[in-house]
């Protein structure tokens, strides 16, 4: 069976998609302890970011918000969809605006740190207690020139296709 996804997206100033967004990261929050924004935090990054999100049928599967200078803010896919291809997906919208991407990880939490590290990223450092709760993250990056989106387009190519 073959199934359809569409992407959304949400533009800087608007928050059409937010409430699902905010669902979702909460369901992953409530399951794996991470994701642990206040509401009001979110909602306000959420609006000020590029909101690039999954849909399929009316269920949404993943989000990524992402700020005018790359800086990915959230990044999240449905627990039950992950390993599919959708993280990809939105990390390849993230970079379609830019040449360099970045974030931060929770030090914890290591299937993030395993995807971002299988993606290419770079650790550039660890910062300790940066949460509200204070763990500690990793600054990551992706790519450093125009080049880049090349050879993610490439890379997405092969894992969606196979070698």
């Amino acid at each position: 069976m073959s199934v359809n996804v569409e992407t959304r997206v949400d533009a800087p100033g608007s928050a059409e998609f937010a409430a699902e967004a905010w669902e979702l990261k909460e369901r992953i929050r409530e399951r794996e302890g991470v994701l642990k924004q206040r509401r009001a935090f979110f909602v306000d990054a959420y609006r000020r970011a590029t909101d690039h999100l999954l849909y399929e049928g009316d269920d949404l599967v993943g989000f990524a918000s992402v700020r005018r200078d790359g800086y990915i803010l959230f990044l999240a896919v449905a627990p039950e969809r992950r390993g599919e291809g959708y993280g990809k997906r939105l990390v390849a919208a993230a970079l379609q605006d830019h040449d360099s991407i970045s974030c931060h990880a929770r030090a914890s939490n290591e299937g993030a740190l395993s995807f971002y590290d299988h993606l290419g990223f770079e650790t550039l450092r660890r910062i300790n207690g940066y949460y509200e709760d204070g763990g500690d993250a990793y600054y990551l990056r992706l790519g450093d020139g125009a080049s880049l989106r090349e050879k993610f387009a490439e890379f997405f190519r092969r894992s969606v296709t196979g070698p």
